[in-house]
């Protein structure tokens, strides 16, 4: 039986960075990385002895950890307010003086969704809500990489990874249905495209991220339902079908990472189902779902199809 100590491990000896790891996409995607050989730095505001912004118990960045050393990694929790650029510089400090090198950043900072109402105009969106969410998904991104970029372009080969919601040609096309949700969520694309100018003359990538319709722990709480039961979902909105567990994003990034030639997507934006199709993961029952392309070919295009074939 193949277990963590007799599998391959292609990113065994690499030092990564999840920034935003207490749960959702950040966790499943340290998790992954780990469960590839990673040693994987997790960070967030919530701990066990400090709860979420939104005050309610929530998953925390020491269990992270633990899922990613479970998984066959290293998981190292660094409490962090990535808002806050001393306590930044301290965490890649500890990065360097513990590691001497980073191999892979990931940006997955947010935590806005509380903050989050759609169909609400720009002027009558709550400006404190409004920018707030700017801190989150953009200011924190880019205080992390000014921080980590140093260390990570001491060796050639870094990736950074700017997660982010829809790709740039769905949200070129498509309103993000609120004016500082469409900002916070499309800036991380350009941020990408930008830093891969700079990255490409050091030997470095940068990509923007998504994930689908991912079942988030927010998500499955919307919808009132639990991961066993998540189809259930559909009955308040049927394109709930097409929805993914954060394991397939997870797995989406450690390919990217594990990848040798990953330099060919520098600059791009890549979705959970594009990779999937790429490299050959699946989700976790075993589903490749490409939920970008149902929402510009079904949802917005008109074409004649079901969820169940973009699964």
């Amino acid at each position: 039986m193949t277990n963590a100590k007799t599998r391959v491990m292609p990113l065994a000896g690499t030092t990564a960075l999840v920034a935003g790891a207490t749960r959702g996409a950040g966790r499943a995607i340290a998790v992954q990385l780990g469960a590839a050989g990673a040693t994987v730095y997790v960070t967030g505001r919530t701990t066990r002895t400090r709860v979420s912004e939104v005050g309610r118990p929530a998953e925390t960045v020491e269990e992270t950890a633990e899922l990613v050393t479970a998984a066959g990694g290293e998981g190292i929790a660094v409490p962090t307010d990535h808002l806050v650029p001393d306590q930044v510089r301290a965490l890649v400090t500890r990065i360097d003086e513990e590691r001497g090198r980073l191999d892979v950043l990931v940006n997955s900072l947010w935590g806005g969704d509380h903050l989050l109402k759609f169909g609400v105009t720009m002027w009558d969106t709550d400006l404190e809500a409004g920018l707030r969410m700017l801190d989150l998904g953009i200011r924190s991104h880019a205080i992390t990489s000014s921080c980590a970029l140093p260390l990570l372009v001491r060796h050639p080969g870094g990736l950074v990874v700017e997660m982010t919601d829809g790709t740039a040609e769905y949200n070129t096309a498509h309103f993000r249905e609120n004016f500082f949700y469409d900002l916070a969520k499309t800036t991380p694309i350009r941020m990408a495209f930008a830093l891969a100018e700079d990255l490409k003359h050091v030997g470095g990538t940068a990509v923007a991220v998504t994930p689908g319709f991912l079942r988030s722990e927010e998500m499955l709480d919307a919808f009132g339902v639990r991961e066993d039961n998540w189809r259930d979902g559909t009955k308040k909105d049927p394109h709930f079908a097409i929805a993914e567990s954060p394991v397939y994003v997870g797995r989406a990034v450690a390919a990217l990472a594990a990848d040798p030639d990953r330099h060919r997507w520098n600059g791009r934006s890549l979705s959970s189902g594009q990779l999937a199709e790429e490299y050959g993961f699946t989700d976790a029952d075993g589903s490749q779902p490409d939920a970008w392309g149902y929402f510009l070919d079904v949802v917005h295009g008109g074409k004649k199809a079901t969820a169940d074939d973009y699964r």
